[in-house]
């Protein structure tokens, strides 16, 4: 079978794509609740950062007076939500730690399959999206190359921090804690002869992924595939999702392809990362 040749990937075409199909974040909606979002975007940042937050803190992080900053956390804790420790500080309640995971990994889907499916329109290969959970590292999101001959990904699949490039892209960004974790969680396996397996060269790979600001899997989950993977940066620089082009090896065309597709990642990361 004649491999069908990729596009050359162009970022300036792929913003043109999502903006005419970008999701509309509801503000304008006539139903849409400030007091609400306000209220879901506080949990979602005091379970990503872990620690407890002075109201003042939150007030800034929320683009709020502190007087409504004071009114929400209130009704927050009121029903339950959020808890104060001994210095007066914020935090979440326990129970609730269910919660909010969803409602992010939701608003992440939604607003990042517009720009995946823009993605895979220009480049024909596929595209993934992965998050961090506690222990694992799980795609979330597949829009899958038109071509016979692909490579595919799973929504559901949880991905080995130390082969897949979503997984080391989302690995090599976590304190040394998390990483450890995730590595003990999963296990450290062989898929093929250029997996990384060693502990030295795993750390050396996640200071050089670290240091370029994108990871690729060259045939270390499989033979014969090759996957680039960017994170999506949060406040801070955290990260808790990436976003992958993966396609078989022989449709690269070279060092100036790659640079190409790492760039389109790039400008797609960074525009998911604006409009969260």
């Amino acid at each position: 079978m004649k491999p069908v040749q990729a596009l050359m990937v162009k970022p300036k075409t792929v913003r043109k794509l999502v903006a005419a199909k970008r999701v509309d974040d509801s503000p304008h909606d006539k139903y849409f609740s400030r007091a609400v979002s306000k209220a879901l975007e506080a949990l979602e940042f005091l379970q990503n950062e872990g620690n407890s937050m002075s109201m003042n803190e939150i007030a800034q992080r929320l683009r709020l007076s502190k007087t409504s900053a004071f009114r929400l956390l209130k009704t927050l804790e009121a029903t339950g939500y959020v808890a104060q420790d001994g210095r007066g500080q914020y935090k979440l309640a326990p129970g609730i730690h269910a919660v909010t995971p969803t409602q992010w990994l939701s608003k992440l889907v939604r607003i990042a399959v517009p720009h995946m499916q823009a993605l895979t329109h220009e480049t024909t290969e596929t595209v993934s999206l992965a998050a961090l959970f506690e222990n694992r590292i799980e795609v979330v999101a597949v829009i899958e190359s038109p071509h016979v001959i692909r490579m595919s990904n799973v929504v559901g699949h949880i991905l080995p921090p130390n082969a897949s490039s979503l997984g080391k892209a989302i690995t090599a960004f976590q304190p040394p804690a998390g990483r450890e974790k995730l590595l003990r969680s999963f296990k450290i396996y062989r898929f093929t002869d250029h997996t990384i397996t060693d502990p030295r060269d795993l750390a050396h790979e996640f200071e050089n992924i670290r240091a370029q600001r994108f990871a690729v899997d060259r045939e270390e989950c499989a033979n014969d595939g090759i996957c680039f993977s960017v994170p999506v940066f949060g406040p801070g620089d955290e990260v808790s999702a990436a976003i992958s082009l993966s396609m078989p090896k022989f449709r690269l065309r070279g060092e100036e392809h790659e640079a190409s597709i790492i760039a389109a990642l790039r400008a797609t990361a960074l525009t998911l990362a604006r409009d969260l």
